[in-house]
C-alpha cells in the first residue's frame, strides 16, 4: 500500500470517528427523542465505519498511530470549532503542538 493511500485511509478514518463522536454528542441535546435516536444511530454506523477502516487496511497500525493521533486531534478540533462552536483555547493550543510534535516524532524514527 501506498504512503499517500495510507494517509488518506488514515485521515478518512479520523474523519469518521471524530464525525461519529459528534454525532452522538449531538443526539444527546436534540429536542427530540426521534431526532436523538437518529443522531445516536448514525453516529454507531459512522463509528463502526471507522472501526473497519483502520482495522481493514494490510498495515501495522501500531506503526503508524502516531500520524493517526496527529489527524484525530486535528479533525476534532476542526469539528468542535465547526459544529459546537467551541474554539481551540491556548492551552489546547499548546498541548496540540505536542501533539504534532510527538505523532511526526513516532512516525520519523
Amino acid at each position: 500500500m501506498s504512503r499517500t493511500l495510507s494517509l488518506f485511509i488514515l485521515l478518512f478514518a479520523a474523519v469518521l470517528e471524530a464525525g461519529g463522536d459528534a454525532l452522538v454528542r449531538s443526539s444527546m441535546h436534540a429536542s427530540t427523542t426521534t431526532a436523538r435516536l437518529a443522531l445516536l444511530l448514525f453516529g454507531a454506523i459512522v463509528l463502526c465505519a471507522y472501526g473497519y477502516a483502520v482495522n481493514r487496511p494490510p498495515w501495522d497500525f501500531g506503526r503508524l498511530i502516531g500520524v493517526y493521533v496527529v489527524f484525530f486531534f486535528l479533525v476534532a478540533q476542526a469539528i468542535a470549532w465547526l459544529a459546537f462552536n467551541q474554539r481551540p483555547t491556548g492551552s489546547i493550543m499548546v498541548g496540540g503542538a505536542f501533539v504534532v510534535a510527538g505523532g511526526v516524532i513516532m512516525t520519523a524514527f
